[in-house]
């Protein structure tokens, strides 16, 4: 009977819905509007593709902030897009703005790690990613892996490529890349993902349909998303079933893991089972082990990958762009005949040469600002207060910072806020020009800054100087490229590609 009844008022809801879109097409696109009931839901379904840039609009049009309130739930909703809110709630009063128990309910897959973690536990578990972020042996595992899977994995799969005349989905094959390299640091085991026969990887499918019904948990009222996970259906059914794939493969890495001491053994997982003092063994260490090494091969995978993606669609709009690359690589590093004795074979490059890359590194930034991997952070104010824009929040509040509509201000970076400029990163004197972290917002901003924002861009310029070295890419049309949504940014369709080896 309960069932029976759930069903009817789906149906109704459904209804319901269906003959009011009819109503809210005709009316005003630009007023944002999070509806009773139905929340952001409508905006959503209008214009799937246009949702991010719709609300970037919106927010140009408000200042930078927006206070929603709608009368069938206990929160408002504040949208902000303003460096000046941003420093003050995640710098300024760090302590009253932590992501609280609402970011807590809606990203439960991640469980108590250091992505959802808060105040003492979080200090903890960031001192420990920082001890192994930045210890000798991380960084040594790092300069080996990354040419390693560009040598043997990334560049075969384009040299096949190339010679079958194939289109490949680049996005994929980068987030290939990322999965095979954050699996080699959280268990020291390469998934070799990235080959020819391009095996499926159901983890990552499963954090992909994760990610979807998180968003979704933010764009309508809580009720429905939590009758959906009651009923087993919609995305909670996929988010359900994709939690089951996610545990289980971290069930078989530890499976395959022997706690071992020797120098090849630096990684995540191995320091837990050696309850290394790097990551400070306590009493619920089991639990989060595996949130942790979930959290981090998501990281590195996902967010990543789509940083990537994003760069190489909006270079290969800008054949300037490419060409000042190729010419920054061809000054700045060494001869091609260098790599193995073998002029014809495409080649990687290591760390020293990739540090000297100020263009690329600035590509890279400008890629990040308007395509930022996390498009929307959110946060639970502690007690009542008022934000520099002159808004009031309390602890019925949930903040959305606006990353993406953060980098299309033209209040905050300039009328030509819109254009792919590199140049804007550079300082007159050939140095890359620093940015405050509360508005160049793609790793957060302190004492919350990600804590691999520089092992981040060395992998990144990895992948792009080779891909860019050796390689002309053509993207197709067709799918057409739009972000997903998600909580990352990643292509909906992916990037699908041609590639030709470039000529001399």
């Amino acid at each position: 009977m309960i069932l029976l009844l759930a069903c009817l008022l789906c149906m109704f809801l459904a209804i319901t819905f269906i003959l009011f879109l009819r109503f809210y097409r005709n009316s005003n696109k630009l007023a944002l509007r999070h509806l009773p009931i139905f929340g952001l839901l409508p905006e959503v379904l209008l214009d799937l593709h246009l949702f991010h840039d719709k609300l970037s609009k919106i927010l140009r049009t408000r200042k930078g902030t927006i206070l929603i309130n709608y009368w069938l739930s206990p929160n408002s909703i504040l949208l902000t897009s303003d460096p000046a809110n941003v420093h003050y709630m995640l710098t300024t009063n760090f302590s009253r703005y932590p992501k609280g128990s609402e970011w807590r309910k809606r990203f439960d897959v991640f469980g108590h790690g250091l992505f959802n973690s808060d105040f003492e536990e979080w200090t903890l578990q960031r001192k420990a990613a920082r001890g192994f972020l930045t210890h000798a042996k991380f960084h040594q595992l790092t300069a080996k892996s990354v040419p390693e899977i560009i040598e043997e994995g990334l560049i075969p799969v384009l040299e096949h490529a190339c010679k079958k005349d194939l289109a490949v989905d680049l996005q994929d094959l980068i987030k290939r890349y990322t999965f095979d390299y954050a699996t080699i640091i959280a268990s020291g085991c390469n998934s070799k993902s990235l080959s020819v026969e391009l095996p499926e990887i159901p983890f990552s499918k499963a954090l992909d349909d994760a990610g979807e019904a998180i968003f979704f948990r933010h764009i309508v009222p809580e009720t429905l998303w939590k009758l959906q996970r009651w009923l087993r259906i919609g995305k909670e059914r996929k988010y359900r079933d994709g939690w089951r794939v996610i545990d289980e493969f971290y069930q078989n890495l530890v499976t395959k893991q022997e706690p071992r001491k020797d120098e090849e053994s630096f990684n995540v997982l191995n320091l837990y089972l050696n309850r290394n003092e790097i990551l400070q063994p306590r009493d619920n260490d089991e639990e989060v082990m595996r949130d942790n090494i979930i959290s981090l091969i998501f990281a590195a995978e996902d967010t990543t990958s789509t940083a990537i993606s994003w760069f190489f669609w909006l270079v290969s709009k800008n054949p300037e762009a490419i060409s000042k690359i190729r010419e920054e690589l061809r000054l700045n590093t060494a001869p091609k005949d260098a790599n193995k004795g073998d002029k014809d074979r495409p080649r990687s490059f290591d760390f020293d040469e990739l540090s000297n890359l100020v263009y690329l590194h600035a590509a890279l930034c400008e890629s990040l600002r308007l395509f930022p991997s996390i498009p929307y952070e959110t946060r639970t104010p502690t007690q009542q207060d008022k934000l520099p824009s002159g808004h009031r929040v309390n602890e019925k509040t949930i903040v959305i910072i606006c990353s993406y509509a953060m980098g299309r201000m033209p209040s905050v970076w300039g009328e030509d806020c819109h254009e792919f400029k590199p140049e804007r990163w550079i300082t007159d004197e050939g140095k890359i020009k620093h940015e405050p972290s509360h508005k160049f917002f793609a790793f957060n901003t302190r004492p919350r800054m990600c804590p691999g924002k520089e092992i981040a861009f060395v992998v990144m310029k990895a992948i792009a100087a080779a891909i860019i070295y050796n390689y002309d890419i053509q993207v197709l049309e067709n799918p057409p490229v739009i972000p997903s949504l998600s909580i990352s940014l990643r292509m909906k369709h992916g990037l699908m590609v041609r590639v030709k080896r470039k000529s001399s």
